[in-house]
């Protein structure tokens, strides 16, 4: 059987999810269906995501070993740049839907099978390890700005916790649309980099000069009180994330006084990925990264997310 080399979930560990990963060997890709084809992977990136597998969220003991990996540019089989919609229709999953690594094997491999409909062409302009940061947190930024905040309305934006992918994400795509960006962070040095791109950074917690129009929230518990707080009148407070709790303590009086909206949001489309990919490419945005980690050392690509010590993505150039 023709054999590639992948990193791989081989069990679970919610403790020490490093130790629950592998770095060997894998079959090459399978097609479930006629429309689905092989993409050679030039760069992929890293998410949380990726952590929670090893820890055995979202996945069952059936499903092992599991390739990782949900975001990846590469070439597709006749030898065009391309960068893959994450996002694949899956019938046994309650939601319809499931994200590459769930129930089909991901993008940290050499190669990967996909739906020809989840191909999207590279930008001119913009380089593969860029583009492998955009299909999953720049994405779900995107999305949470846009169709669901519906920033295009609004002058202020709040990011809660920059410093992860979604919440960076947030802030460089905003303050590229002309908002004025509060962004919080626990991190002096991370609030440093955030007014680097173009935020004004404060404390967790502290009083804004102004009421914002959209608060991004991808904290959760630690921060939801100070969203609702930092809220103007009929604003979005769009979630899509909860790393520091999710169960908050909800004012509702608040909620209905001042008529804000409460917004659920994961992931995005083929239509805004595209939208987003143009967005990049014409205003010459290129998202914040962290490090990027050859496919060779990739356990050091995992090792850099899991310290909590990241600014932005994770790269892994498969080409090095």
């Amino acid at each position: 059987m023709p054999i590639m080399r992948a990193a791989f979930a081989s069990r679970f560990d919610d403790a020490n999810p490093l130790a629950a990963l592998t770095v060997g060997e894998r079959p090459e890709p399978a097609h479930p269906d006629d429309d689905w084809v092989t993409i050679e992977v030039t760069a992929s990136s890293l998410n949380h995501h990726d952590l929670w597998s090893l820890r055995g969220v979202g996945l069952g003991e059936e499903q092992l070993p599991m390739i990782l990996g949900c975001d990846a540019a590469g070439l597709d089989p006749d030898g065009n740049p391309v960068v893959v919609y994450p996002v694949v229709p899956t019938p046994g999953d309650p939601r319809g839907v499931s994200i590459l690594s769930e129930h089909f094997p991901g993008t940290l491999a050499e190669r990967v099978a996909v739906p020809r409909a989840n191909l999207l062409p590279l930008p001119a302009g913009l380089a593969a390890t860029d583009a492998a940061c955009l299909p999953t947190a720049w994405l779900t930024a995107w999305r949470m700005l846009t169709t669901k905040g519906r920033a295009d309305e609004a002058e202020a934006v709040l990011v809660q916790g920059a410093g992860g992918g979604v919440a960076t994400a947030a802030v460089a795509l905003a303050a590229a649309m002309g908002k004025r960006v509060y962004a919080t962070s626990r991190d002096a040095a991370k609030r440093e980099r955030i007014t680097a791109l173009g935020a004004i950074a404060v404390e967790p917690g502290a009083r804004l000069p102004e009421r914002v129009d959209v608060v991004i929230e991808t904290v959760g518990a630690a921060t939801f009180d100070h969203s609702l707080k930092s809220a103007a009148p009929m604003a979005r407070i769009v979630v899509s994330g909860a790393t520091a709790g999710h169960e908050p303590k909800v004012n509702l009086r608040r909620v209905f006084a001042m008529q804000l909206e409460i917004l659920g949001t994961s992931m995005g489309t083929t239509d805004e990925l595209t939208a987003l990919l143009a967005f990049c490419a014409e205003r010459a945005v290129r998202p914040v990264v962290d490090s990027v980690v050859p496919f060779s050392t990739v356990e050091a690509a995992f090792a850099r997310l899991h310290s909590g010590e990241v600014f932005g993505k994770v790269v892994v150039d498969h080409t090095a």
